[in-house]
């Protein structure tokens, strides 16, 4: 009696196993990929916040780094403070907001 079949998927299994181990190695993000992440979120922040008509010429600075967001600049109220963090917030792929904006 021959037994192969046990072998196979126990193969197959090993095989399987050691390709979702190494993929979660090679999704680790690359200095210069996480560069791109970062200079993409800051942009899609910059529009965003040109989108709004409160913030549209408002001179608030962006900065990206692994994902938080920094604001720094001058804004008209506390309120505005609060709402300029709330639409860099809507910005896929931010991690977390650095607020730094000041009252005028």
């Amino acid at each position: 009696m021959r037994r192969h079949g046990g072998t196979a998927i126990l193969l197959g299994a090993l095989l399987l196993g050691g390709t979702t181990g190494c993929a979660a190695v090679d999704d680790a993000p690359t200095p210069a990929s996480q560069a791109q992440r970062d200079a993409r979120i800051t942009a899609n922040v910059r529009a965003a916040l040109a989108a709004d008509p409160v913030f549209r010429n408002a001179g608030i600075d962006v900065a990206t780094s692994a994902g938080i967001v920094q604001l720094s600049g001058f804004v008209g109220s506390a309120e505005d403070v609060a709402a300029a963090a709330a639409v860099a917030r809507t910005v896929q792929g931010v991690q977390s907001i650095r607020n730094d904006l000041r009252l005028k």
